[in-house]
């Protein structure tokens, strides 16, 4: 079933679902979490909340006679949890064997899968029906002796909308069509502010698309012939990006996060911290920080939030040094990539006998600059506004300086610079040899 074939990409899937659910220290009381659910937020149509209703996708596919679609759309649902102690009153934390049971808005992932047929959607356009029961869930808190303390009561409302997916030709010899996809949150409105309209919202709301005969085409990257037809698609709060290895063009991924063709975790991620645009290493290096009455509070806030801890706690030495970075290859072959037989590390200058920054040169028009050499400064527009003041200021080289991606970079002292301190401290401006001439 082409279906299986969106579990290929669960896990890019799952980070999308959950991008800011939960943020580091991962506590109810943190102020970082006192605003949640940032992305792909769907609410009811005219609900005052400030969100929109509805997304859409558009995208070119090039089809075969006969083929099917297989979608899948995914989304939190907001679960309100509240704490009663024993006689039934709310309250805020009930703490029972030194162990916090906290009110907390918790998210259950919900998903909707569906097949259709292309050759049914040049015909009309499908709607697939999305709709979830409200919910009321009741859970005992004991304590070590089994008499109960108190109760969790979670709640969630009713949600109701649909996906309209249709599909119309695209102008031109190559027999491309344009697939057009909607999500619509139809549940009741209730106006009022955010947080009442979250509780009927989809929130983290994409879809992931899979053709079992025909391929989707890159709306970041597409074939020349295909650019203008990409040109006019309507993608609002969404944007679609092909999924799967490279060279896939069978699945697509609808995300309101903008991401690349082929979406993939890093391999030396062996956790959800919930913050795609952080680092893995310095997140995972504060949680295990972290006091015990801070992590008691985590455990107690979501019970996602303490499958993290006891993921950072089981990590060993050798995981955490994973976490330090990685030099992945950038189209060179493996022989070309230079390595370092040093005992010294890579970053201190004597690791490589090749490059001397006081002695290396580097050509500014056919002119070799390097230390001593006097030159002209002409900063690129679109950098720091700061250095548009220093056109046409002189300067001379104090080093030349190469990176470890291969850049060069000139450092430079004004002349008749009033902070000479820098230069006495070797605090220097540094220039792209395209941003410098040679003085007169």
């Amino acid at each position: 079933m082409i279906a299986a074939d969106l579990d290929d990409v669960a896990g890019v899937a799952d980070a999308i679902l959950f991008e800011g659910y939960l943020l580091y220290p991962y506590r109810a009381s943190a102020q970082k979490n006192a605003l949640r659910w940032q992305f792909g937020v769907l609410v009811p149509a005219g609900s005052g909340a400030g969100e929109p209703a509805r997304s859409r996708t558009e995208c070119l596919v090039e089809p075969r006679r006969g083929a099917r679609l297989a979608l899948r759309l995914r989304f939190l649902h907001r679960q309100r949890r509240t704490v009663l102690d024993v006689t039934g009153t709310p309250c805020e934390q009930l703490d029972v064997d030194g162990e916090p049971h906290l009110r907390w808005d918790e998210g259950v992932p919900r998903q909707i899968d569906a097949e259709v047929g292309l050759d049914e959607l040049r015909e009309a356009p499908a709607v697939i029906a999305v709709g979830i029961p409200a919910g009321r869930v009741r859970e005992p808190i004991r304590d070590a002796g089994g008499v109960r303390r108190g109760t969790y009561v979670r709640v969630t409302e009713a949600l109701s909308g649909r996906v309209i997916v249709g599909l119309e030709p695209v102008p031109g010899p190559y027999g491309a069509m344009r697939l057009r996809l909607d999500v619509v949150n139809d549940a009741e409105s209730r106006p009022g502010d955010r947080d009442r309209a979250l509780d009927r919202a989809f929130i983290a709301a994409h879809t992931v698309l899979a053709l079992d005969d025909g391929a989707f085409i890159s709306a970041t990257d597409p074939p020349e012939w295909a650019a203008p037809a990409v040109g006019a698609c309507v993608n609002e709060h969404s944007w679609p990006v092909l999924a799967g290895p490279e060279g896939c063009t069978s699945l697509l991924l609808a995300t309101p996060i903008i991401l690349a063709d082929h979406p993939q975790l890093a391999p030396e991620s062996p956790t959800d911290l919930f913050d795609g645009t952080e680092n893995d290493e310095i997140l995972t290096l504060r949680t295990a920080a972290l006091t015990d009455a801070e992590k008691r509070e985590a455990r107690a806030t979501d019970p996602r939030a303490a499958d993290l801890l006891d993921a950072v706690e089981a990590m060993g030495p050798a995981m955490v040094e994973r976490l330090h970075g990685v030099i992945r290859p950038d189209g060179r072959a493996p022989d070309e990539i230079p390595t370092l037989t040093t005992d010294q590390p890579w970053w201190d200058p004597g690791a490589d006998a090749a490059v001397d920054p006081s002695s290396d040169a580097v050509l500014v028009g056919d002119v070799a600059v390097r230390a001593g050499s006097a030159v002209v400064l002409w900063p690129r527009s679109g950098g720091d506004a700061q250095d548009l003041f220093l056109r046409g200021r002189t300067g001379v080289v104090q080093a030349v300086l190469h990176d470890v991606d291969g850049l060069v970079h000139v450092a430079v002292a004004l002349d008749d610079d009033p902070a000479d301190l820098q230069t006495a401290h070797g605090r220097f401006r540094y220039f792209a040899p395209d941003e410098l001439a040679v003085a007169p």
